[in-house]
């Protein structure tokens, strides 16, 4: 094993924290408000982006739930979604709350199977009956909250549209499904639901609810939390086998060493790998082919790439006057299982209710999506300089199962256009091209494919006996002392939903292992 002290990093902060969380996103800013419940702890919360820590201070774009932040509090990261395609944009949020701060506002857990296969994988920690109390924990759920496996108390709050708030274009979908045959579905996060309906989201009203509204709001009074906002994490220092501090990168360029007793990566799965491979733990021969000092050969660093990869019909809009760009772009989903699949719920439809915006007005979307992947992709380096991104290569529809049930769900969204009421809303169908076969249906799985932004799984969790596998069920990395990783970057491979509710359930779990069992951690 290497070491990287030698490799300077400007002058020393003099404090050393307990914690050092890097990361104030999904899982980062949960787990430094669970920590921070422990007077006596003291926990840094760094993040590259900026802080805002008055509601009313905070940009529209990420106070508005209705659509994305696409620009303004990006990370700019590109992805190569096959093969063949083009290299296209991969948002991620760079602010305090993260992706949790940007995305859709879904709020989908997955099905049972999902976490009761990482258990089975040897992760016992993470089977469904363990991880259900925390999710009942971080919602509130303004429909279901009675219900035994919610919560009506947490600090995530949770609704549904109700048919009176729903686009006529999302009504017509859910008339559609119910005539093609497919049952009604009032609640996607029971854990047996399948079918139409409403998709439980984090807003309230246009607000979404991030983690930094949801969890930091509230803990920032505590004395012992520091959130340090626009501070770039470059890379780990390791001495003597222990991450002792982290190399961070102010607003103005000039960097200094932060130190502490416990570091907690929760960059995300993109982010997360980046810093590690930066930091000397990864596959020897691509750090040394970068010029980097190998602190751990680590051959699972970056690897196991795990996503939903997704194909979208265009609809061209009957009653263009009908599109509201300032309208929820996403109120309902179908959720179903594969003809002739063992996994449930592998595939999704959505409705978009416009695309492409300013650039394409007059057309509306359906998506068709693969829940449940067998391929894998990776994220690697293309410099040691940390302000170059890193390649991501998704790998989409390499495996045959993947394309052959995407394509499915491809003929089943085309199907639906043609079904009424939704037909009568649609002047055609501009991309693909109508009708489309089975075969070209798997050809565009395997070409055209795009990325339903979840990824996840680089940081691989699994035993000791799984060459994979770069941290345990804890968090912990194996190759060096004082590091967890706990992010999105963990899960060993996606789960049947938006990650943005699992990537909040992993930050619950860690956090409060690291404030009630904190010897667990050395601390």
């Amino acid at each position: 094993m290497g070491d990287s002290s030698d490799r300077g990093g400007g002058p020393t902060s003099g404090e050393v924290h307990d914690v050092v969380v890097i990361g104030a996103g999904s899982a980062g800013a949960v787990i430094a408000a669970r920590a921070s419940e422990d007077p006596n702890r003291s926990v840094l919360l760094l993040e590259a982006g900026p802080d805002y820590p008055v509601l009313a201070d905070t940009p529209p774009d990420l106070t508005n739930g209705h659509d994305n932040s696409y620009v303004d509090h990006d990370w700019g990261f590109r992805y190569l979604p096959t093969a063949v395609a083009r290299n296209q944009a991969l948002p991620r949020g760079r602010v305090t709350g993260g992706s949790s701060a940007v995305n859709t506002a879904i709020a989908l857990r997955g099905v049972p199977q999902d976490y009761d296969g990482w258990a089975a994988l040897g992760n016992d920690q993470w089977s469904w009956d363990q991880v259900l109390p925390a999710f009942r924990r971080l919602e509130r759920d303004l429909d279901y909250g009675a219900a035994p496996f919610h919560g009506d108390a947490g600090p995530i709050s949770i609704r549904r549209y109700p048919p009176a708030e729903l686009l006529p274009s999302h009504l017509a979908f859910l008339e559609a499904a119910a005539t093609a045959g497919y049952p009604d579905c009032p609640d996607h996060n029971d854990p047996v639901a399948w079918g139409s309906g409403p998709q439980p989201m984090n807003k309230l009203g246009r607000l979404r609810v991030s983690t930094a509204i949801g969890y930091l709001a509230p803990a920032r009074v505590r004395p012992n939390l520091t959130i340090r906002a626009s501070s770039a994490t470059r890379r780990l220092v390791v001495e003597g086998g222990r991450v002792t501090a982290a190399e961070v990168e102010g607003p103005d360029g000039t960097t200094e060493l932060v130190r502490g007793r416990l570091f907690v990566l929760c960059a995300g799965a993109v982010a997360s790998p980046a810093v590690l491979l930066r930091s000397g733990i990864g596959p020897a021969a691509e750090l040394a082919a970068l010029g980097i000092d190998v602190v751990a050969d680590v051959a699972g660093v970056g690897r196991n790439l795990d996503d939903h990869p997704a194909l979208s019909l265009v609809l061209g809009a009957r009653y263009p006057e009908t599109l509201d760009l300032d309208q929820p772009i996403i109120q309902t989903i179908l959720r179903y299982t594969a003809p002739g699949s063992d996994q449930f719920n592998d595939l999704q439809i959505e409705l978009f209710s416009f695309m492409g915006g300013a650039r394409n007005q007059g057309a509306f979307g359906l998506a068709a999506v693969l829940e449940q992947t067998w391929s894998r992709g990776c994220v690697r380096l293309a410099s040691a300089d940390p302000h170059v991104g890193p390649v991501v290569e998704s790998g989409f529809c390499t495996d045959h199962r993947d394309a052959h049930r995407l394509a499915g769900a491809l003929l089943d969204a085309a199907h639906l256009t043609t079904v009424e009421p939704l037909a009568g809303l649609i002047d055609g169908v501009r991309w693909p091209p109508m009708p489309v076969t089975q075969d070209a249906a798997v050809e565009l799985a395997r070409t055209r494919s795009g990325s339903g932004y979840h990824p996840c799984g680089t940081v691989r969790m699994g035993p000791a006996e799984d060459p994979t596998a770069v941290v345990d069920q804890f968090g912990r990395c194996r190759a060096v002392d004082g590091l967890v990783v706990a992010d999105a970057s963990i899960m060993p491979s996606v789960p049947r939903a938006n990650t943005n509710l699992t990537s909040i359930m992993i930050g619950e779990v860690i956090g409060e292992w690291l404030r009630t069992v904190p010897s667990r951690y050395g601390l």
